[in-house]
């Protein structure tokens, strides 16, 4: 068993902190690295007892979390959506105490959920990103089911090569599910996976082979099981989110630096962005609906540069006119130019005239105050410091007589403005500025 139980736990756990790692607040991103988590435990815990029945429900709990993800996967532009994220989020508990309280048999109705997730996904098949996702997502399904089935119920005589190959149907639901977040938002998905997995790896092979030496030399003793399982996860945790770990460790090392710990940071956001860009000349290849998408989550992210950074908004033509010479090449000042231009183009939606709140001013109000400014109306605890009049008297109006539900949608409409006026703009622009990109990008 440990042959194939280190393997297997290691690379679970390293695929489950490379999906926080990308993105902790996308929800089939979280939803899959918790699957990859349960059945880490899982496998750990069949190791210290096989068979046993708190294995065999760990084994279970990734059918709820792979049924968040494929709901999580719907497009937004799904009008029940939310009401189904709800309703998955209120099915699980009672799902999981079934699971909890049932025989190994009646474990698989943990399936039912899975099924339904899938069959939601494929439901809406033509509006998901990429096409064969929603196929692939049910052949993954179909051999996780065969799978959990086996090891509940047929006595295949080999349960840990049935284990095993749960983890790979994990593995790859956590492979597509990393591919449709790289397409949702825009970004390069294959160098950034390379130089994890191939750390990842080498990090199974060194710390791997002599766990695996020190559980034969050890047979039975479940201290050393758990504590050889522990620093294998402390390896792959240090592997899948090497970024967040670096910096909470500067943080650390240099807290009465903060210079230090500024430009440290800096470089680090941008050699996590360099892999994760895409290439410069395919911005003018998108489409209307993913630039739509792209300005949303650029101005979602307009205070964080990092993120920013790996926007393919930052090949933008009006970020090209506002850099010469070698900055034009440099992301960190590419985001911070892309910035500006949200900026301006938010500031484009005011009203002429004093501050006013009627519906004129509704979105600028929403993207002005919430995104640029970064104001939060809905906190508990309200920051005044710094702000001038007409700010005071925007959050103030805000938090009385704006529920927090129709600023969002404002907030979503101004982005559609904006987007609407920066695409009219690329699609308008001299062809030669491609050609120029394109040279300088060869």
């Amino acid at each position: 068993m440990p042959a194939v139980a280190v393997p297997s736990f290691a690379l679970a756990w390293w695929a489950a902190c490379y999906l926080i790692g990308r993105d902790p607040a996308r929800g089939p991103s979280s939803r899959t690295a918790a699957a990859l988590g349960a059945y880490a435990i899982g496998v750990l815990t069949w190791t210290i007892a096989p068979g046993s029945a708190i294995a065999e429900i760990l084994f279970c709990v990734p059918a709820l979390f792979w049924a968040g993800a494929a709901v999580a996967l719907l497009p937004r532009v799904v009008p029940e959506r939310r009401q189904i994220d709800l309703g998955w989020l209120i099915l699980a508990a009672p799902f999981l105490l079934m699971v909890v309280a049932l025989p190994a048999v009646g474990r698989l109705v943990v399936i039912a959920p899975l099924v339904g997730g899938v069959v939601l996904l494929w439901r809406f098949r033509d509006q998901v990103q990429p096409t064969v996702l929603p196929a692939a997502l049910a052949v993954v399904t179909a051999l996780y089911a065969a799978g959990l089935t086996m090891l509940l119920i047929v006595d295949v005589g080999a349960p840990e090569l049935v284990i095993a190959a749960i983890g790979v149907d994990l593995l790859m639901l956590a492979f597509l599910v990393a591919v449709a977040d790289a397409l949702e938002v825009g970004e390069r998905l294959r160098p950034d996976l390379i130089r994890s997995m191939t750390a990842a790896l080498l990090g199974a092979v060194v710390i791997g082979v002599p766990t695996v030496l020190t559980m034969l030399a050890a047979p039975g003793s479940k201290t050393v099981t758990v504590l050889q399982f522990v620093l294998l996860a402390a390896v792959m945790t240090g592997i899948g989110l090497i970024g967040p770990l670096r910096r909470a460790l500067d943080t650390l090392a240099f807290r009465h630096d903060e210079r230090l710990r500024q430009d440290r940071g800096a470089l680090m956001l941008l050699a996590e962005a360099l892999p994760r860009h895409r290439q410069r000349h395919r911005l003018i290849g998108t489409g209307q609906e993913d630039f739509l998408r792209f300005t949303r989550q650029a101005l979602d992210n307009y205070r964080h540069l990092g993120r920013l950074m790996r926007s393919p908004l930052t090949d933008l033509p009006a970020v090209d006119r506002r850099l010469t010479g070698l900055t034009i090449e440099q992301p960190l000042a590419r985001a911070m130019e892309l910035r500006a231009v949200l900026a301006e183009s938010v500031e484009r939606l005011r009203p002429p005239g004093g501050f006013a709140t009627s519906d004129e001013w509704r979105h600028y109000i929403a993207l002005h105050y919430r995104v640029v400014l970064g104001l939060d109306p809905y906190a508990r605890r309200q920051r005044n410091d710094g702000l001038d009049r007409e700010a005071r008297m925007a959050l103030d109006w805000m938090r009385r007589y704006v529920p927090k539900r129709m600023m969002e949608r404002w907030q979503v409409e101004g982005s559609a403005i904006v987007a609407r006026r920066l695409w009219d703009e690329l699609s308008n622009t001299d062809p030669q500025w491609l050609t120029r990109v394109t040279t300088r990008s060869t």
